[in-house]
């Protein structure tokens, strides 16, 4: 499925806000690395000096009036420099790459919500990361109601947070579709809204699966 490289293995998470990629993202690097795997974990928007510098623009809560046009491009640039940096150079070295966020949540993001169209997505996406994808894709899934209070009761909320409930239904709505429309097999559901140790254990099941573990 990876287009670029077949040496090592690309898993990303994706979901709504408040899905817990985070935290399962460290929990699913300790299982890997006590099985003795090379593993590189990232973020999108983020992991490399310059995606950091992005990231603080295309998030910060101080930047509400951004052009939804430039939120495209910014994430899409952040995208490109941590791909050409990291995640490619990692992939040719056999490592697994685990990210918290790719070229799906743009798909979603900008896409499908903010009406872009997946077709111009899927090409900037392409662009970025050299016509990579994920081997992997789990979406922890869980009502949207739920993740925007788990956001706010961590009391991090950066812009996206900060769209209104609507915002946040279409994008549960979009992942959703997105992952029933696959064709490839490299969309996995996981229900987010059951305790950390029930979403842990359903992950870790699905990835030694994608890895033959």
């Amino acid at each position: 499925m990876n287009e670029s490289t077949n040496k090592g293995f690309l898993l990303t998470l994706e979901g709504g806000e408040g899905g817990g990629k985070t935290t399962q993202i460290v929990r699913l690097k300790d299982r890997l690395f006590k099985e003795g795997k090379d593993v590189v974990v990232l973020r999108e928007p983020g992991g490399t000096v310059i995606s950091e510098q992005i990231r603080d623009v295309v998030l910060s809560s101080k930047n509400i009036g951004i052009a939804f046009t430039a939120e495209v491009l910014l994430f899409q640039a952040a995208r490109a420099q941590i791909y050409r940096e990291i995640v490619l150079p990692s992939l040719e070295a056999g490592k697994i790459v685990i990210m918290d966020r790719s070229r799906d949540s743009s798909v979603v993001y900008q896409g499908m919500v903010r009406g872009f169209g997946k077709d111009m997505i899927e090409k900037l996406n392409d662009l970025s990361t050299r016509d990579t994808y994920p081997d992997a894709t789990f979406l922890l899934d869980l009502p949207a109601e739920i993740g925007l209070q788990r956001r706010q009761e961590s009391g991090k909320l950066d812009r996206l947070d900060m769209e209104g409930n609507e915002f946040h239904f279409k994008i549960r709505k979009a992942y959703l579709e997105l992952a029933e429309s696959d064709t490839t097999g490299r969309w996995q559901v996981i229900d987010a809204s059951k305790s950390l140790e029930e979403v842990e254990a359903a992950l870790w099941k699905k990835t030694k699966q994608v890895l033959g573990l």
